[in-house]
């Protein structure tokens, strides 16, 4: 069984989602935005050994206390699928924190991208990845099968989408992943999005203006 801990972080209220096994207490830590000090203190408040960082896009928001968080801890980040890459390596990361007025940074490479069918593990449990393009090309969802949980980034939102108008963006690529790699995991599936409240696969079927069964 996994236990979960939503941090929102930064301006953008982003969620940084923590992840354990309630049997060994090992964890993952899904898009650290930022504010790295409280992401800290509440691993450290929790008793939780960090095995990884996973990444489920490029964007600043999700990714920009990655490396921080890595280096702090001595662990390993893990994604997106590497289509995401010229968000996070070099001049666009660094483009990417002048814009939202952020301290310069040069970037970074994960250390390992994952792929469409890939697991991740942490104590005793697995995370299933699946590539999921449309907000970003490289973007990934981390999906929990026996729980019945996923952590779907920036792909879908409580009543709404991702937004296409990026770099890369794809809208018919966007619906595509949810209504063909997402939905078919089961109505009663919940979701963390990236930002705001979760929900489930059946709520949004029913009535997601942009991505549910009333619209196609």
């Amino acid at each position: 069984m996994i236990e979960t801990r939503i941090l929102p972080v930064t301006p953008f209220q982003q969620n940084c989602t923590l992840l354990w096994c309630a049997a060994t207490r090992c964890a993952v830590v899904i898009d650290p935005g930022g504010e790295v000090p409280r992401i800290r203190a509440a691993i450290e408040a929790l008793g939780l050994t960090v095995e990884r960082i996973l990444l489920t896009h490029g964007h600043i928001d999700h990714v920009g206390g990655a490396q921080a968080l890595s280096e702090a801890l001595g662990v390993p980040i893990e994604g997106p699928q590497r289509e995401d890459a010229f968000l996070i390596e070099g001049d666009h990361f660094g483009r990417q924190c002048k814009m939202f007025g952020l301290p310069p940074h040069p970037g970074f490479t994960p250390a390992r991208w994952l792929e469409d069918g890939d697991t991740v593990a942490f104590g005793n449990e697995t995370l299933q990845v699946i590539h999921a393009p449309g907000h970003t090309p490289g973007h990934v969802v981390y999906f929990h099968a026996s729980q019945k949980l996923a952590q779907v980034g920036d792909v879908l939102f409580a009543g709404s989408v991702g937004r296409t108008d990026f770099p890369r963006g794809d809208f018919d690529a966007l619906v595509h992943s949810i209504r063909a790699k997402l939905f078919p995991l089961g109505d009663a599936v919940e979701f963390i999005p990236g930002h705001g409240p979760t929900s489930t696969f059946g709520d949004e079927r029913a009535a997601n203006p942009y991505v549910g069964d009333r619209r196609i």
